[in-house]
């Protein structure tokens, strides 16, 4: 069974999504609806939802709107990795509200949306920082060209636990390249970060990807954490835009078929429900 960490879930009739003009073929609805049919089929047994950067001030009505789909009966959603703004002073009080909330179980605030200084202004990481020792992990979301500054926040953060999220963007469709691999290799020496092989199949070529194009990205990022610092996602809806849920869970076993039980567990779930005590 699979355990998929970032799911979005994209309602425009009930929320607010400023970046969605401007992002083409996602620009429509994702409802829950539609990812659990065939998450079901593909034997995804557990859900965490992954923030989609609403306005500012809906974050909180985006964790209560994932609230009730967790409730609803045979849901398959057990938490959130909610939105942030560690940039701002009301961090702080975001932040006791969380950690007082068992459905938040982890922040994301998307980096490569964001000026590349962000993650180097001293509230951004001194918020952050906030995080050491407790049970929220903080989701990293950033472009190569931005490795270096955001190596330098988990550098001052060294007791918070961080989630690379998507192999670290690869470079599929232009090729394998220095700054990625090496970028791995550094991120994989930090004891605090653990990586997540998600949606890669949306990063190759949408039309002529195949599971032999995506497994250098795959094998060196697992390589690099090895198998207990590695957890499963979908990044659902953005993965249907090289083929969808199926082929990329497809992908997945097809790229570890010869790697042990005990190794596919740690990845497909096990890690997962061990980070965040699910």
């Amino acid at each position: 069974m699979l355990f998929d960490t970032h799911l979005h879930i994209v309602d425009r009739q009930a929320l607010d999504y400023p970046w969605l003009s401007g992002a083409g073929d996602l620009n429509r609805d994702n409802l829950y609806e539609d990812y659990a049919r065939d998450a079901l089929r593909c034997g995804i047994s557990n859900v965490l939802h992954m923030e989609v950067d609403v306005a500012a001030d809906r974050i909180d009505d985006e964790t209560n709107y994932l609230r009730e789909i967790s409730r609803r009966p045979g849901s398959l959603v057990r938490g959130v990795i909610a939105a942030c703004r560690p940039e701002e002073e009301s961090f702080a009080s975001y932040l006791e509200q969380s950690l007082a909330d068992p459905f938040v179980k982890g922040f994301r605030r998307v980096l490569h949306v964001a000026p590349d200084d962000t993650a180097a202004q001293p509230i951004f990481r001194e918020n952050i920082r906030r995080l050491s020792g407790t049970r929220l992990t903080f989701d990293l979301c950033t472009f190569p060209h931005q490795f270096e500054t955001v190596l330098t926040l988990v550098d001052h953060c060294p007791d918070v636990r961080f989630i690379l999220d998507h192999c670290a963007n690869p470079p599929i469709k232009s090729g394998m390249n220095d700054i990625w691999r090496k970028g791995i290799t550094e991120f994989a020496r930090r004891p605090n970060v653990t990586a997540k092989i998600s949606g890669v199949i949306a990063y190759g070529d949408l039309e002529s990807w195949s599971v032999e194009s995506l497994r250098p990205y795959v094998e060196h990022t697992i390589g690099s954490f090895g198998w207990d610092r590695v957890v499963w996602g979908s990044d659902w809806p953005v993965c249907t835009l090289g083929g969808g849920l199926t082929p990329w869970v497809a992908v997945t076993h097809a790229l570890t078929s010869g790697c042990s039980a005990e190794e596919r567990d740690k990845l497909y779930q096990a890690n997962a429900k061990r980070i965040w005590s699910i």
